[in-house]
């Protein structure tokens, strides 16, 4: 701004010493024209008394050195010229000033001569004979006069040039001192130029605007920032063009992404077919769902198309949502396993009883056969009963309708109820069984506690060989209460020990169905440890027999 205000004053000043020398020039130019016209007027009268009075023998006398004299009969006949030879000299009757002469008494006409650089002042006098007398004086053009004085005009430039830009340079700064200073921040504070004050007020309104909107932008981006740092799922904003405009933690977790490297293009974070149908259909303006599997979990990938707000076909990028569906693909699993499984369980019961049942009606069974038959069905009947007592008790686990009535247990004496109720079939299998230890309390639901200990004994009973063992151990341990029971029976195989909590799930399906059983068991124990928030540990070999070790914390 200085330099400009600093040129501006030198371009005004050096167009006002143009324009004062030219008017100078001018103004002085045409004061000599009238000074000469005036001197020729002058000359011409004291001409026209001496013509008058000696005729002829005036102009012997005459010295006129800075004035041509001309004496011109009235026919335009020069008869005398004290410059030039009378007779070589043309007629001078067409002369414009010898014409107004002629006419009006005297005539004045001026005559230049770009070739000479000057031009010629005259002046005609009409004298009482008819006669003309005419005076002229040549005097430089205004280009050869100031060609003349062109050292000392440019010297004199020069220096009101110098002048002027030091002035310029000062009055510049100080005038652009005070807007230099202008704080833009509170604008409304600063002294200054009056005429500056509206401009000023304004700034400070567009300030105050400013600033609402800014700390009303941070909120907005402070609340996105939380609710998508905090969110499991993870997030991509994206243009048209894939490249990355925001994402989240969860984003940067799910796919491995080096948060010290910056990521640009969404292609370049998963390069997997399936994530880029998801985000090709989502920039053509479609809702895509895919799932991708991904470091042994799956992933659901939803992608929305993002337009302008009056232009739905004005794409400008897409939202990638990312979801962790690996649970809910595995319950889902589990569902179809678990329906599978249940129809087939129920199915066998009941073919068993139709079949037995047909036979019946249709008189092929002895009367002496019946109460077999009768005690089959009753057999499979409670089979029945048993597996929809264990599912409605597995349902009611998962979906914690278990009714909550904590109390204080104690697990050594709850083992030896179960002991108790398992002691028949322990000696029908010629298993022992006992259960010792020490007394530990636990808080917790005593039905869904005996359950659990019950299945662990039976499971232990059941798949125990002839001669076997079974111990029960209760220890207090800390601020925990250890639950152990260990048998000697046909071990599980390490590869299957992942696997026999699982619903219906069964080591050895050949003899799962010698000892009978619904293969939820282990199963109920698994959910009713989570709702008292014990912990489960398995030990087993293969012929050897097995260790289950429920931890409790203590009442």
């Amino acid at each position: 701004m200085t330099r400009k205000i600093f040129q501006s004053i030198i371009a005004v000043v050096i167009s006002v010493l143009l324009l004062s020398l030219a008017l100078i020039t001018g103004v002085l130019y045409n004061h000599f024209e009238t000074t000469m016209l005036d001197q020729l007027r002058t000359t011409a009268q004291f001409a026209e008394q001496g013509v008058e009075q000696e005729g002829m023998a005036y102009f012997d006398s005459l010295h006129a050195q800075n004035c041509r004299v001309t004496w011109i009969a009235a026919d335009g006949t020069v008869k005398y010229d004290n410059r030039s030879n009378p007779k070589t000299m043309e007629n001078h009757a067409d002369r414009q000033e010898v014409r107004e002469a002629m006419e009006n008494d005297s005539g004045t006409s001026v005559r230049r001569s770009s070739t000479l650089s000057e031009h010629t002042m005259y002046y005609a006098k009409r004298l009482s004979d008819g006669t003309v007398l005419r005076l002229s004086m040549s005097q430089r053009s205004v280009l050869f006069l100031m060609g003349g004085m062109l050292s000392p005009l440019v010297f004199i430039f020069l220096a009101a040039c110098l002048l002027a830009g030091v002035l310029s340079y000062r009055v510049s700064k100080k005038i652009v001192k005070p807007l230099s200073e202008i704080d833009l921040k509170h604008p409304e504070q600063v002294e200054t130029y009056d005429e500056l004050s509206p401009f000023l007020q304004r700034i400070a309104a567009q300030n105050r605007e400013i600033d609402a909107r800014m700390a009303e932008i941070r909120k907005q981006q402070q609340e996105f920032s939380m609710i998508t740092e905090n969110m499991s799922e993870g997030l991509f904003v994206v243009d048209r063009n894939y490249q990355i405009l925001s994402y989240n933690k969860s984003a940067m977790q799910i796919f491995g992404m080096d948060p010290r490297q910056e990521h640009e293009n969404l292609l370049a974070v998963n390069r997997s077919e399936g994530f880029r149908n998801a985000v090709d259909s989502a920039l053509k303006g479609r809702h895509t769902q895919e799932n991708l599997e991904l470091n042994g979990r799956v992933y659901q990938i939803i992608a929305n198309a993002v337009c302008q707000p009056d232009f739905a076909e004005d794409m400008v990028g897409a939202v990638i949502l990312v979801l962790d569906v690996t649970e809910k693909e595995a319950q889902e699993q589990y569902r179809r396993e678990f329906t599978a499984n249940v129809s087939h369980e129920l199915k066998t019961p009941l073919t068993s009883i139709s079949g037995i049942a047909e036979i019946i009606r249709n008189g092929i069974v002895k009367p002496e056969d019946i109460p077999h038959f009768a005690g089959k069905i009753y057999d499979e009947s409670q089979r029945l009963i048993t597996l929809i007592g264990d599912i409605i008790k597995l349902s009611r686990l998962d979906e914690n309708q278990v009714p909550m009535e904590r109390e204080t247990v104690d697990m050594l004496e709850m083992a030896r109820d179960v002991v108790q109720q398992l002691s028949s079939v322990a000696r029908k299998n010629g298993v022992t069984l006992v259960a010792n230890g020490t007394h530990g309390q636990v808080q917790g639901v005593r039905q869904v506690l005996g359950e659990m200990v019950y299945n662990l004994c039976e499971n232990a009973v059941k798949y125990n060989r002839a001669g076997g063992r079974v111990w029960v151990d209760v220890q207090q341990v800390a601020d925990h209460v250890v639950l152990r029971v260990k048998d000697t029976g046909i071990g599980i195989p390490a590869a299957e020990q992942g696997r026999i909590f699982e619903r219906f799930y069964r080591v050895d399906k050949s003899h799962s169905k010698a000892v009978g059983g619904t293969g939820l068991g282990l199963s109920i124990v698994k959910h009713g440890a989570a709702l008292h928030h014990a912990t489960i540990s398995v030990s087993s070999e293969p012929e050897q027999g097995t260790e289950i070790t429920l931890t409790f914390p203590a009442a």
